[in-house]
């Protein structure tokens, strides 16, 4: 997956269209992220033990990784990401607008 957890992205399509966060949590096997303050969903827990107290509970739940996109730090736009080899070796991520080096 071209997207990695601390990334800042935007997302793209759904109810949070247009909203950015960072990536907290990736999901590569079902291809989802969960995103900070993004698809915000209340649940209702039961209380369990002694200290957990029940009631509504507000989650971030995943959203599948097509509907997000990363943000450039060089040139602050949403984008493509693509791969290219540096000098020494190594895969780094490319921007796709301005061809600079993500990380």
């Amino acid at each position: 997956m071209r997207l990695h957890a601390n990334d800042n992205v935007m997302v793209t399509k759904g109810r949070d269209r247009g909203k950015q966060g960072h990536i907290t949590r990736v999901d590569s096997k079902h291809n989802k992220v969960v995103v900070e303050g993004i698809n915000i969903v209340t649940k209702h827990q039961k209380p369990t033990g002694a200290f957990q107290q029940g009631g509504l509970i507000k989650k971030e739940m995943p959203i599948p990784a097509a509907n997000v996109s990363l943000l450039c730090v060089h040139c602050s736009k949403p984008t493509r990401i693509s791969y290219r080899y540096l000098g020494d070796g190594n895969k780094a991520r490319v921007c796709a607008k301005c061809e600079e080096v993500i990380e």
